[in-house]
């Protein structure tokens, strides 16, 4: 199952890729916001896999928003590949994974227009999303993939010198520029892929391949973050997780390298699909 944010409303995707309309096609049951539907995620899957549903309707890419556009916690996992560690100069981390968040601002469509910081090193890094489905507090890694709604491609977009400005660095502030978190194209259950745990990721910038890896490179799975991370908090209906990024950022990079105005930068994850964003001064 694919479900979509179309022009802020919450929809499913037919086989042919067109748009069915969930609060029209239930009738009122479940509402047109992308985001109220974590909430009675459980009954909206059983709904959307049984309902005898109408034929979809065609739409704008450019009209897509986030899959999860107001989540009320958004975690964002750092240096989960060892390849990304390692240009990055930090060690393999143990135990519990780095963390930090983009902030909910932050968050837009598959398809957008972002406004480079003025002085700033805007980086990119291509990232498999999660989106949580039910509630999870103290979930064994054994029981985890059954709180995910499903995945989305994500890109943690990120300006180094407001990331790294001060006596400690400022994670969440220089990753939280408007824009600087799409997610999309949609959210695809785990039950679609043969191996969720198991997807290709890339990126380019204007044609040119900068990042490639596999998620079955992550040092801390899915269920791995999930277990760890609601062990300490309760991980809530409709929150959003990053999940890390491979190696091939413009930071580990010699000479390092920037986003520029005019780039295009096109994010893929096998099974789910691209992200293209275009830069503007």
């Amino acid at each position: 199952m694919r479900i979509a944010n179309v022009s802020g409303r919450l929809a499913l995707l037919d086989a042919q890729g067109r748009a069915i309309d969930v609060e029209r096609a239930s009738e009122g049951r479940f509402p047109s916001s992308p985001q109220a539907v974590y909430e009675q995620w459980e009954r909206f899957r059983d709904w959307a896999q049984s309902a005898e549903l109408p034929a979809g309707e065609p739409f704008d890419p450019r009209d897509l928003g986030a899959p999860a556009p107001a989540p009320r916690q958004i975690l964002a996992v750092g240096l989960n590949y060892r390849d990304h560690a390692g240009e990055s100069g930090f060690a393999v981390p143990e135990g519990l994974p780095p963390l930090f968040t983009k902030f909910a601002s932050s968050l837009s469509g598959p398809v957008s227009q972002v406004r480079l910081p003025e002085g700033g090193h805007t980086d990119w890094e291509v990232e498999l999303v999660a989106v949580i489905g039910v509630e999870a507090h103290n979930v064994d890694e054994s029981e985890a993939w059954a709180h995910v709604a499903g995945l989305s491609a994500g890109q943690d977009i990120s300006e180094r010198i407001t990331q790294m400005h001060g006596p400690v660095p400022q994670f969440s502030l220089g990753k939280s520029f408007p824009g600087f978190a799409p997610i999309g194209p949609w959210l695809v259950t785990p039950d679609e892929f043969a191996d969720p745990d198991d997807l290709e990721l890339s990126c380019s910038i204007n044609g040119e391949e900068v990042q490639k890896s596999r998620t079955g490179n992550l040092i801390f799975s899915i269920p791995s973050l999930i277990a760890r991370l609601s062990a300490i908090m309760p991980l809530l209906p409709g929150d959003v997780l990053f999940t890390g990024t491979p190696a091939g950022v413009g930071l580990g990079r010699d000479p390092q390298r920037w986003l520029a105005p005019g780039d295009e930068l096109v994010s893929r994850i096998e099974g789910i699909g691209e992200l293209r964003q275009t830069f503007v001064a």
